[in-house]
């Protein structure tokens, strides 16, 4: 009897793991900045007032969708992407680990 559930227990830890454990694969364009949030579409990177496309997203350290409103704190560091009009559409908060690495070794190399 006590076998069912230690093995439900057991196989929802096993694939559970791997999804603790992610690399996030940045597009060729990327550039690396600081963010600030500022009042929406508007933010500060790397100290120079900028603007979110339309249809910007903004992605946080756990690789969810972040809402531009729901933003706290200065100075987060982040890769950035930008439109063809000099918009920003693509954000992602780094994480500690992800922001010591450069910018150039976490592009996608199927991108480039």
């Amino acid at each position: 009897m006590w076998r069912r559930p230690f093995l439900t227990i057991f196989l929802s830890a096993a694939l559970t793991l791997p999804a603790l454990a992610f690399d996030r694969p940045f597009p060729a364009p990327t550039k690396r900045g600081q963010m600030t949030p500022g009042a929406h579409p508007e933010i500060v990177i790397d100290g120079k007032q900028r603007r979110l496309s339309p249809g910007a997203r903004i992605w946080n350290e756990n690789n969810l969708i972040e809402m531009p409103a729901a933003l706290r704190g200065s100075n987060l560091v982040v890769n950035y992407t930008e439109d063809t009009q000099g918009e920003i559409d693509r954000v992602w908060i780094l994480t500690k680990q992800e922001a010591s690495q450069p910018v150039a070794k976490q592009i996608n190399p199927m991108q480039r």
